[in-house]
């Protein structure tokens, strides 16, 4: 649960932990200890009534008329005064406690936190060696008690711009170390996806400033990296292909005059020979071999090098595409959108939007178990798209390419594209796009 939270929040919930631990701090304290500070504050005014007794029980002694002086001694005292008489007749006297009066302003809980002690003093008043009442010290501890709350107040008011001034630097500080980070982590999840270019702004405390500016140098290396790997990978393309035309070029320059010339004398044999005899029997199924050999040798220079999108290009070769396809798999049923301004590309580009449909028309048929297939193919701005789908099975667990589709994918990589396998709707998707623009020719 903790660590689900934010850095801002799990640095704001110990400092308001800490603060409002030091506020009940303070009220534990005032708890503990005001009982102490009244009864010290008020200690003086027990004396004061005890010595006032004493004196007033030796003035009675010597009093020729004690019980006029004493009535004298008690028109005397002030009624708001801390120090009173009471008479024997007046009952016991009330306690400190009994008879506080509440400030005004002060709420009750906060009287209850404090621990009043009994601060009343009794001095018994004697006249002729009989007790006639006493001099009772009754402080009033309204003062003492708004004193108390003014400054639990001032305590409470301190926590509180201590809390919001420590809160806002925290804050402050926080904002400062974590937009660097968020700008860290956006860079670096720019970097997991593949874009080197962007910088990461460098900012914050050394220690982010220094992995930022770490970060921008692995960046740079990596986009180095890339540019080496799609060179490698375009120089290995370029190779494949001169592999392919030399292979091609091998297979057409020497099989098929070999297998042209297997034919026409496979012919003349037939010619030669009598109809009904086993020799011509034989012939003619060399002679059908020989055709279905001269088949495939064109279908074999077909799939290693299409000489006719140099000469026809891009659009129409994918047409003639389509139509073979159809020849082929005649139950699969084939559209198609291609744009007629993919004659406008050539070169390896062309040669790769060519290699990309074939390969994928050939999972459709070979793998797919598909009823129906779509292909499409078109130059929007900058990007050239193409997108072959079908209704079959899919493809296997994990997405991963098949041999054919991880060549196309290098081919792809080589000129700064990107080929992606989907499932959507129940439909297989082959996305490539590529960068266009630096391969258009002009029209």
């Amino acid at each position: 649960m903790w660590q689900r939270l934010s850095f801002t929040t799990q640095l704001f919930i110990p400092l308001g932990a800490s603060l409002l631990a030091a506020l009940v701090m303070g009220g534990v304290l005032l708890h503990t200890f005001s009982g102490g500070q009244l009864a010290e504050e008020n200690e003086p005014g027990r004396r004061s009534t005890r010595v006032i007794a004493a004196a007033l029980n030796n003035t009675l002694r010597t009093s020729d008329n004690p019980r006029q002086t004493l009535d004298a001694f008690v028109q005397s005292l002030d009624t708001s005064s801390d120090i009173q008489f009471r008479s024997v007749e007046a009952g016991p006297a009330p306690s400190a406690k009994d008879d506080l009066r509440k400030p005004h302003g002060v709420p009750q809980w906060f009287i209850d936190l404090l621990t009043i002690p009994d601060l009343e003093s009794t001095s018994p008043v004697m006249i002729d060696g009989k007790r006639v009442g006493d001099l009772i010290f009754l402080p009033d501890l309204s003062a003492d008690l708004f004193e108390k709350w003014i400054g639990f107040l001032a305590l409470a008011s301190l926590i509180a711009v201590l809390m919001v001034l420590t809160g806002t630097i925290a804050f402050v500080l926080a904002r400062s170390a974590l937009r660097p980070l968020q700008h860290l982590g956006e860079g670096l999840t720019r970097i997991r996806r593949g874009d080197y270019i962007t910088p990461i702004p460098v900012g914050g405390p050394p220690e982010i400033r220094q992995s930022c500016e770490e970060a921008n140098a692995l960046a740079a290396t990596l986009a180095q990296l890339s540019e080496d790997n799609r060179d490698l990978l375009h120089r290995l393309v370029s190779l494949q292909d001169d592999e392919r035309r030399d292979l091609a070029r091998e297979l057409h320059d020497e099989l098929g005059p070999l297998l042209f010339s297997i034919r026409a004398g496979t012919i003349a044999l037939i010619e030669a020979s009598p109809p009904a005899g086993n020799l011509g029997n034989s012939a003619q199924q060399v002679l059908q071999s020989v055709e279905a050999l001269q088949q495939t040798n064109r279908r074999i220079l077909d799939r290693l090098r299409p000489l006719y999108i140099e000469d026809l290009g891009l659009e129409t070769s994918v047409q003639t595409l389509l139509v073979n396809f159809r020849k082929q798999a005649p139950h699969i049923g084939l559209t198609a959108t291609i744009d007629p301004g993919l004659n406008a590309i050539d070169g390896p580009l062309a040669r790769t939007v060519y290699r990309v449909i074939q390969e994928a028309l050939t999972n459709v048929l070979r793998h797919a178990r598909a009823s129906n297939a779509h292909v499409q193919a078109a130059v929007t701005g900058e990007t050239l798209v193409v997108e072959i789908s079908d209704d079959g099975g899919g493809f296997p667990a994990g997405n991963v390419f098949g041999r054919g589709l991880t060549g196309m994918h290098e081919r792809v990589r080589a000129l700064s594209g990107s080929l992606s396998l989907l499932r959507a709707d129940e439909r297989t998707y082959v996305r490539c796009r590529l960068p266009a623009g630096a391969s258009m020719s002009p029209t």
